[in-house]
């Protein structure tokens, strides 16, 4: 008999949180790594900047070891200040001429612990200084960046040509590339920055990042006219594999592209994990389901790892897991910070329970992400508007649907529905599935899939209610912008206000949830 699967053995607990003098060891042993024959920060140093700017000093925790830190300050810019030493411009560290009411943010360092290295945790820490300008309504952060790879090419090209080599991608640094691939333009070449520092002959790059939500004065700005989150949906296809290692590398190839293209979620297709069975010695349906379960631990290790390496929420299509001697078709949200969510199918169909022995879920849940609250429904389950209509009521504002189909009548069930949803309850729906073929597998040989994202019919939004849609059956993504705060604003007065001209006098949606009886 199988247990349920404790998800806490597989989670990673990665946060991004604001630096303490209790991080000032971790700190020094860090920097030692990061940058070996220059002379680490003091207490006193770190004491101070916590003092005088202690928002804007970070650490990126890694089940409570620290991986990475950035430390900043503010000032009022000043084309004429000395932004080539960076000594006089970050005070040595104290940061005692911190402005509050200055307009630039300036970036003293980032350091990444080399274990570390490869998790994109450096874009993370990019990300909460950009917060800061657009919180603090600063015009721009300026950085001055090493250009370590230019030691090796320094006999063959100046830094100047290196520089352009970096940036037109015929050569790779490791600081310079992921600065430029985080918005940061180079504005200037800096002699003698570090003339210790032999990898980088001693130069630096002096870049700047604008923030295109700055107001200028007399009036500051807090909020964001936009909200933003980008959606990638793979449709998948299917192919014969000889290992698990196969899997893992067609699935790592999508969430390395949707990490170029700084998605915020990716939505793998319902039970993409039955490709698997093409690997092993083929049996009859119940068997199989139950077989495929026993990847369920590398399935679960794979997914939080990729999440937290290209900083990205995945839904991780669906997968058969079996917990209590039960079969169950379980959708996971592997978030980037490390954690696991997970969502059971609630409604079987027909197919499932007559080739599967599929048991049903019986809780619709509501997952908090970094982009706000999302569901989570598998495939058949769109097809039921109570369980968006509870998901709705509980905040989510979308609702992600990894689903697999045989033919164009199944998928049509499913994007019809979706694009309902969105109507019915002013929220967004992304669908994805599977394409291509699996002799060996019974009931999952054939598949039809057109992915797409939807929106609410409305002026505001694309003509045809359809943000983006994949060509259909074949493998490909498609990667959409949606606004929040545009949704928002179509629930408050929208042409028509579905959710609030329910006639709850007459029809209520009634659910029993941990033992209790719930009416929305």
């Amino acid at each position: 008999m199988t247990d349920e699967i404790n998800l806490t053995e597989y989670e990673w607990n990665l946060q991004i949180r604001n630096m303490t003098i209790d991080d000032f060891d971790a700190l020094v042993a860090m920097q030692l790594k990061c940058f070996p024959g220059m002379k680490p920060w003091g207490r006193e140093q770190i004491e101070s900047q916590l003092e005088r700017f202690p928002e804007g000093q970070f650490c990126v925790e890694c089940d409570g070891k620290v991986a990475a830190s950035a430390s900043c300050l503010i000032l009022e810019y000043d084309p004429a200040m000395e932004w080539h030493n960076w000594q006089a411009v970050a005070d040595n560290g104290f940061i005692r001429n911190h402005n509050p009411r200055g307009d630039t943010l300036y970036g003293i360092e980032i350091m990444v612990d080399p274990e570390y290295r490869g998790m994109k945790l450096s874009r993370r820490l990019y990300d909460a200084r950009k917060e800061i300008c657009r919180e603090r309504n600063l015009e721009r952060i300026v950085i001055a960046g090493r250009i370590p790879g230019y030691g090796e090419h320094a006999d063959e090209m100046t830094a100047r040509e290196y520089i352009d080599a970096v940036a037109d991608k015929s050569l790779h640094d490791s600081v310079l590339t992921a600065q430029l691939a985080n918005g940061f333009t180079v504005q200037g070449l800096i002699a003698d920055y570090f003339p210790s520092d032999t990898e980088s002959r001693g130069y630096a790059t002096f870049l700047e990042w604008r923030n295109l939500d700055y107001r200028p004065a007399p009036k500051r700005r807090y909020n964001h006219p936009t909200e933003p989150v980008r959606i990638c949906a793979v449709q998948y296809q299917m192919r014969k594999i000889d290992n698990f290692e196969a899997f893992a590398q067609q699935v790592e190839f999508f969430l390395d592209t949707a990490s170029d293209y700084r998605s915020d979620f990716v939505l793998f297709p319902e039970l993409f994990t039955t490709q698997l069975l093409s690997c092993v010695k083929p049996q009859r349906p119940g068997l199989a389901a139950r077989q495929l379960s026993e990847f369920t631990p590398q399935y679960l290790e794979l997914f939080t790892e990729m999440a937290v390496k290209y900083n990205v929420n995945v839904i991780g299509g669906s997968h058969f897991v079996v917990e209590d001697d039960t079969l169950y078709n379980i959708s996971y949200l592997f978030r980037r910070d490390g954690s696991i969510g997970k969502q059971y199918k609630i409604h079987i169909t027909p197919s499932e329970r007559k080739w599967w022995g599929v048991s049903p879920g019986d809780k619709v849940e509501v997952f908090d992400t970094d982009c706000g609250r999302i569901a989570i429904q598998v495939c058949y389950d769109i097809e039921f508007p109570e369980l968006t209509r509870i998901a709705t009521a509980k905040g989510a504002r979308m609702v992600f649907v990894p689903f697999n189909t045989d033919s164009r009548h199944g998928y049509l069930r499913i994007r019809h529905c979706a694009l309902a949803r969105c109507v019915e309850n002013h929220i967004y729906v992304a669908i994805a599935g599977c394409t291509g073929n699996l002799p060996s597998v019974e009931n999952a040989d054939i598949h039809y899939a057109q992915s797409g994202i939807y929106t609410p019919a409305d002026i505001e939004f694309a003509r045809d209610a359809v943000a983006a849609e994949c060509n259909p059956n074949v493998e490909t993504v498609i990667i959409h912008d949606l606004d929040l705060e545009q949704l928002r604003r179509h629930r408050e007065s929208g042409t028509v206000q579905n959710w609030n001209d329910r006639r709850r006098d007459l029809y209520t949606v009634v659910y029993k949830e941990d033992g209790m009886s719930c009416e929305i």
